[in-house]
């Protein structure tokens, strides 16, 4: 039994092998929609967005579980206005490299690996670099106290300054 395996084994490993030596592209497509864990999502609105971003929810607060998370995808030089969070926020960035900023401190570079905590009812921002998307998956915990309360956008200067 063990032999009829491992020969199984052996043939599928043979039968890919050969696929992606006659259509590497395949191959190669197939790594990037891998690399994608939920879907994209529908385009974030423009009053709380600059550029396009995408948000897909992935948990709704209920009376058990009182918080929400969701995935966003950032497209180059897309962020999210200035916002607070009554219970604050937990950001997973899952690929990608942005900035997270807090008001009045200097803003942060955040890569894929990142775990950022804002912090209950301080203002921030985050989003994609001028020259990367970036992805994350945010929490908002305690929800009963409140999900966001949304602020200006994040001017072109406050975006591209090195502070």
């Amino acid at each position: 039994m063990k032999r009829f395996v491992f020969s199984t084994a052996l043939l599928f490993t043979l039968i890919f092998t050969l696929q992606a030596c006659q259509n590497p592209g395949t191959q190669t497509a197939q790594s990037e929609k891998e690399k994608t864990i939920y879907p994209k999502g529908d385009l974030a609105p423009s009053e709380f967005f600059t550029g396009n971003a995408y948000v897909h929810g992935l948990v709704d607060a209920d009376s058990v579980f009182t918080t929400a998370a969701g995935n966003v995808v950032f497209e180059a030089g897309a962020r999210c206005n200035w916002h607070s969070h009554p219970a604050g926020q937990i950001l997973l960035v899952t690929a990608g490299k942005g900035y997270h900023q807090i008001e009045g401190e200097p803003k942060e570079i955040i890569r894929k690996g990142d775990v950022v905590k804002c912090p209950p009812n301080v203002s921030h921002w985050h989003g994609a670099s001028a020259d990367s998307s970036m992805t994350h998956i945010y929490m908002v915990p305690n929800t009963e106290k409140g999900i966001v309360e949304w602020g200006d956008a994040v001017t072109d200067e406050e975006f591209n300054s090195t502070k």
